[in-house]
């Protein structure tokens, strides 16, 4: 299974609370509900179409699953609900338990177990791991090199800080750019690849 990584972002590489006010206050964070005003159905919506029409399973991190468990499971009918409110659901906690679960089709992962358990997911046949926010694992899982495409919904706004997805390590990763879609808005839908490094002592192409 390829793990792949949707997330509203920033300019300044934000992901912090995209969807409401009372989101993710972390930090003392104030701009929750910013992508709003750049969401456009067709090219934004689009993304998380085909990202959930490919994929086999989600990820989440605690505090993301608990806000889609309280949003989708009363949006039955419509084909993108039914879609992810059926798909397996595996969350990352240290602090839920198998009861706390009520979301059809969730899996617990035991935090201390996740990059085993993750690792395990990764190789086993399948389509796509699909994960939606969760930036603390998002950047976890960037760190271990576990991520094998990158969905970035870039939006035209500076917030001046809050959670990032991406390691501060010093760690080099390369990744290819695949597409790259313009939305009215502003925003833009970035598809971007794990790629190979290159060998050590490799010259750029033409020097």
């Amino acid at each position: 299974m390829r793990i792949v990584i949707t997330e509203f972002i920033s300019l300044d590489g934000v992901v912090q609370a995209p969807g409401g006010p009372e989101e993710d206050t972390d930090g003392g964070f104030t701009h929750g509900g910013w992508s709003h005003a750049y969401f456009d159905p067709e090219v934004l919506g689009g993304a998380f179409d085909a990202a959930l029409g490919r994929a086999d399973a989600l990820l989440y991190g605690r505090r993301t699953w608990q806000t889609m468990a309280r949003a989708w499971p009363r949006q039955a009918g419509d084909p993108f609900a039914d879609r992810i409110n059926g798909l397996p659901k595996y969350v990352v906690s240290g602090t839920l338990g198998e009861a706390d679960l009520t979301w059809n089709n969730s899996r617990l992962i035991p935090a201390g177990e996740a990059l085993a358990r993750i690792r395990e997911l990764r190789a086993a046949e399948g389509g796509d791991l699909a994960m939606m926010g969760s930036p603390t694992l998002a950047r976890t899982l960037l760190g271990e090199d576990l991520v094998d495409e990158l969905r970035l919904l870039v939006m035209p706004v500076v917030l001046g800080g809050g959670k990032s997805i991406f390691p501060a390590d010093g760690a080099k990763r390369p990744f290819e750019l695949v597409s790259s879609t313009a939305a009215k808005s502003g925003a833009q839908v970035c598809v971007y690849r794990r790629a190979a490094p290159a060998p050590a002592g490799a010259s750029p192409a033409g020097a």
